[in-house]
């Protein structure tokens, strides 16, 4: 017998060989999972919308509406009117309005064009009358303090005596509101565009159809999404809030584990929805048209800028079931008033039931081809 004949084949030897168990950075799951942050530092554009773009908004809205003495207000006098001057002089007495002389036309074009807000017109024998846009409401206080001063320099005395008590409290001033509602805006923004976008990319690339071809469970392609999601999202917290925090002293008054998971809650519901937006598109131009679908009447009416209560009681049923209205409510009542879990239970229901329905409906709907 030859040494040839008693060599075992080389495929054989192969087959025969034991399998070296797989370590966990070698399991599908974590590779996976890497692949999305590389992915996501490869692309510089999504590092700056998910972290320095809301820092530089929050930076930009806190100086603009900052909290500064009030300003005084301007109000015009007709110029052409009987006792113009004397009422003029009355007027300046108040050090809070700032009075100019105009004729007729000026008046009535500084008037149109915002650059007073009341234009007080003598009427002789004592009387005046005030020309104001009763719906602007610097007018109306422009109109309240110009009337104070005519009437006191026609020698009105106060029956009630009257001092103030300035109050500054952090939680009160509009960058305290703003900071919550952006934190809400940017896990939804970056858990939609940074999900969706990433399958939509990889499905129109075809490497959807050669993942499922290999050994990799399809849960683990969507759990990969998620995990590198929840890992993410501690950098985006903290950035955002402790900018705010640091610089503009916006106070975080409640549990910071029960901040921690409303803030989990809000993105893995918002990366549900970025699943389901997902599910059927097959170009990134068609993703993005269902994304801005989605997400602008959350952008308008969910109270990120402004208090979504200036919206008509009408509106508020449908405003209020918005997932973002409700995660914006959950974070100011956690930032700013220090209210727990039971607290926000409500808002949190609506979004854990966003959260159940988009991702079942994801799952049913999900196309890998």
């Amino acid at each position: 017998m030859t040494e040839t004949t008693l060599a075992p084949p080389a495929r054989e030897s192969q087959a025969r060989a034991p399998r070296k168990p797989r370590g966990v950075r070698d399991s599908s799951l974590v590779q996976l999972t890497l692949v999305r942050y590389r992915e996501f530092l490869r692309e510089p554009e999504a590092v700056f919308w998910v972290f320095v773009f809301p820092v530089l908004l929050a930076a930009g809205l806190g100086i603009a509406f900052r909290n500064r003495p009030a300003e005084k207000q301007h109000v015009a006098v007709l110029s052409t009117a009987p006792g113009a001057a004397p009422l003029a002089a009355a007027l300046r007495s108040d050090s809070s309005l700032n009075v100019d002389l105009l004729d007729d036309s000026a008046a009535a074009q500084a008037l149109r064009t915002g650059e007073v807000a009341l234009v007080v017109v003598p009427q002789g024998a004592g009387a005046v009358s005030y020309r104001y846009d009763d719906t602007r409401p610097e007018a109306r206080a422009a109109r309240l303090v110009a009337d104070a001063a005519v009437q006191r320099a026609a020698g009105r005395r106060d029956p009630v005596a009257a001092g103030d008590q300035h109050i500054h409290e952090r939680g009160s001033r509009y960058i305290d509101f703003v900071i919550p509602g952006l934190l809400g805006m940017n896990l939804m923004g970056s858990g939609i565009w940074g999900i969706g976008f990433a399958i939509v990319d990889a499905r129109k690339k075809k490497l959807l159809k050669r993942l499922i071809a290999t050994p990799m469970r399809k849960p683990e392609y969507l759990a990969s999404f998620l995990l590198s999601r929840l890992t993410m999202l501690f950098f985006e917290v903290v950035t955002l809030l402790g900018f705010g925090a640091l610089i503009f002293g916006v106070p975080l008054r409640g549990s910071y584990l029960e901040l921690a998971f409303i803030c989990l809650i809000a993105s893995l519901t918002f990366g549900a929805m970025g699943l389901l937006v997902a599910s059927r598109a097959r170009t990134v131009e068609g993703a993005s048209g269902l994304m801005n679908l989605v997400m602008l009447p959350m952008w308008v009416f969910s109270g990120v800028f402004f208090s979504a209560s200036n919206f008509p009681k009408t509106m508020q049923p449908f405003i209020q079931a918005l997932p973002l209205t409700a995660v914006n409510n959950a974070l100011r009542a956690n930032m700013l008033q220090g209210a727990g879990l039971g607290h926000v239970a409500g808002e949190l229901g609506i979004t854990l039931a966003w959260l159940v329905v988009s991702f079942l409906v994801a799952l049913k709907l999900f196309r890998w081809k």
